[in-house]
């Protein structure tokens, strides 16, 4: 079975110095890494306020929403694909609460019938500024 690395612009093999790929196409089914409000035309995180040490900065998750899916329909269309192909989105978040923003966010990139989700609460992701982090699933077909 042959697999095809699907990659955006910017990414340049990866974030942080980390190796992993974004994304997979094998057959019709596209296998998406956990995404994140990372903005990679500009290389910067976005949706977190600067902080202290002690003070984290504060967080705007709608803002971060919208990144991450941003991320995902640019790796959805890099394989050929589009939002509706979107079969599965599970979600992780710090706090449950950003997850309320994820309810209305999602409708201006997914159309019912909507993809399949799981929301889970985790301690926290990779890097301090990031409070979300989207993993999904599409079938785009041959």
């Amino acid at each position: 079975m042959e697999k095809q690395l699907i990659t955006i612009p910017g990414f340049e093999g990866g974030l942080s110095g980390r190796v992993f790929s974004p994304a997979l196409r094998v057959g019709p089914w596209l296998l998406v890494s956990g995404v994140v409000a990372f903005d990679f035309s500009a290389g910067r995180s976005v949706g977190r306020a600067e902080g202290t040490p002690t003070q984290p900065g504060r967080v705007d998750a709608e803002t971060q929403w919208r990144q991450a899916l941003t991320n995902l329909k640019l790796l959805v269309e890099a394989a050929g694909g589009s939002m509706r192909d979107v079969v599965r989105a599970n979600v992780f978040v710090t706090d449950i609460a950003y997850y309320y923003d994820y309810e209305w966010v999602r409708k201006e990139f997914f159309e019912p019938p909507y993809p399949t989700s799981t929301a889970m609460e985790v301690a926290r992701l990779v890097h301090p500024d990031w409070v979300l982090e989207i993993e999904a699933t599409a079938y785009i077909g041959d």
